[in-house]
């Protein structure tokens, strides 16, 4: 996971890094003011500094005005890494207790969720290098490992290791091969060879 750097330094972070990731982004100026996934970021940074310090419901009631301003869900107790980028973002809802790495990218509709009620940890942990395309849900207290793929409207169920390539209902992980271009994967899900 991270190491400490200044605020400073993470805000330029967040910025190349969404310029970096999407081809839209014309400025600085144009993604700090208009992109709620950055802005969500923001101030689940300031919650989830409040939530370690036991100072929970501030940082709950906080983290719920971000959603309402934002349409993104993020818990004041997940880990979010640097350079995690949201691109648009709206229904992204990630849990208490998911752990987020470094260079992670997520698309709108993206779950980081739970699959069970008892306490303790409940929701995944995304390693760093991952991207989650449009709708996936990625459920329970698995791990998807450094540099993986995960397609549009997956469902992720069970761990899987570093460079992998999941898509489907369930998610089946795969090797991702040398050279191959996993774009398309973020935008259309791979559908069963069977005809309805």
């Amino acid at each position: 996971m991270s190491e400490r750097i200044g605020p400073l330094t993470r805000l330029r972070e967040d910025l190349t890094a969404a310029r970096l990731r999407d081809p839209a982004a014309r400025s600085n100026v144009e993604i700090a003011l208009l992109y709620p996934g950055l802005h969500a970021i923001w101030a689940h940074r300031l919650w989830h500094w409040l939530w370690v310090r036991r100072v929970r419901f501030p940082a709950r009631a906080g983290s719920q005005i971000t959603r309402w301003l934002t349409g993104i869900e993020i818990h004041p107790g997940a880990t979010i890494g640097r350079r995690f980028f949201i691109d648009h973002g709206m229904g992204v809802v990630i849990g208490e207790t998911a752990e987020v790495g470094d260079d992670v990218m997520l698309y709108h509709g993206v779950t980081l969720g739970g699959r069970q009620r008892e306490g303790g940890k409940r929701h995944p942990t995304i390693e760093d290098g991952v991207a989650i395309g449009a709708g996936a849900k990625i459920l329970g207290p698995i791990t998807v490992g450094a540099g993986s793929v995960v397609g549009a409207n997956a469902v992720v169920t069970k761990d899987a290791p570093a460079d992998s390539v999941l898509v489907g209902v369930p998610a089946k992980p795969r090797q991702r091969r040398t050279g191959e271009d996993t774009r398309a994967l973020l935008t259309a899900p791979e559908y069963p060879e069977y005809v309805i």
